[in-house]
């Protein structure tokens, strides 16, 4: 109903109430029985039941076949990751030039040099004996790592992927493990960095740790780590984990040079050329 009728329109003043014929009574004024009159509404109301279990069916149906897709996609990109490291040439893994926009400290932008990349190897000698264990109920299938420095030549950075021989329960298992038991930042738990000869690295070992990070992933069987330093071969006496050194506050020499960092920085990044490599480009999905 208008509340705005035109001039010299009838019921301007007031609304124009008609009455329906009562409900329950035919064109004669006789009452209908209550049969009669319920059973067309029950009728109406069984079919909109019918159609709407119907069409709830259908889409839990739907649902179930597009999970079962995903399952699918998930277990194979899985299984496609574990031959990843003699399947993909190492520049795609560990690029020559990698940016870390708004990765150093404070937001500023970053980048890092690859100088060395250590032949693929199993785990023997890569990892200090405590991690090692942690590590063994994943086992290794391939070790691949590289080293980096950055622009000015003053750090160094091995980051690693550990390919595992677990499946996807054991990789959940470790992952739930370490976030459980804070593992990613114990110090007896640090990754071994890859010292090349003749490189800004060679002075880059045990003692020259100072920050790290570790990620086991659920949906590869990789673990990826990245451990960072000074290229002039100082010691650190307090190494600090990735996630603390980058806190706000921190002030070990590890978290002041930015060093934590340098080692999240470019762990993050090549995790995640490992996840667009074994996905390929993101598609977005339908609605």
């Amino acid at each position: 109903m208008s509340w705005s009728a035109a001039a010299g329109t009838p019921g301007r003043d007031r609304p124009v109430v008609t009455f329906a014929e009562p409900e329950g009574y035919d064109e004669r004024g006789r009452g209908l029985s209550l049969v009669g009159r319920v059973a067309p509404r029950t009728a109406a109301a069984a079919a909109c039941m019918v159609l709407g279990l119907g069409l709830i069916g259908g889409a839990v149906t739907g649902s179930w076949i597009i999970d079962d897709g995903g399952d699918a996609t998930a277990a194979g990109s899985f299984s496609s990751a574990a031959d990843l490291w003699h399947n993909v040439p190492v520049d795609e893994l560990f690029p020559p030039t990698v940016l870390g926009t708004g990765a150093g400290p404070g937001g500023a932008d970053r980048s890092w040099t690859r100088i060395a990349v250590a032949p693929d190897t199993g785990c023997a000698d890569a990892f200090d004996p405590l991690l090692r264990k942690v590590l063994a109920p994943v086992g290794c299938r391939r070790l691949i790592r590289a080293t980096y420095t950055d622009a000015t030549q003053s750090y160094v950075t091995t980051v690693g992927l550990l390919f595992t021989k677990a499946d996807p329960a054991g990789m959940t298992a470790l992952a739930r493990r370490f976030a459980d038991e804070h593992l990613d930042r114990r110090t007896d738990l640090m990754p071994q960095p890859y010292a090349a000869k003749g490189t800004a690295a060679e002075r880059f070992g045990p003692h020259q740790r100072a920050s790290w990070a570790i990620s086991v992933l659920t949906d590869s069987p990789v673990v990826a780590y990245a451990v960072s330093g000074w290229a002039d071969g100082r010691t650190v006496d307090t190494p600090q984990a990735a996630a603390d050194a980058e806190a706000s506050g921190a002030t070990t020499a590890a978290a002041q040079a930015g060093l934590g960092n340098e080692a999240q920085g470019l762990a993050d990044r090549v995790e995640r050329r490992l996840r667009q490599t074994i996905t390929g480009p993101a598609t977005e999905k339908p609605s």
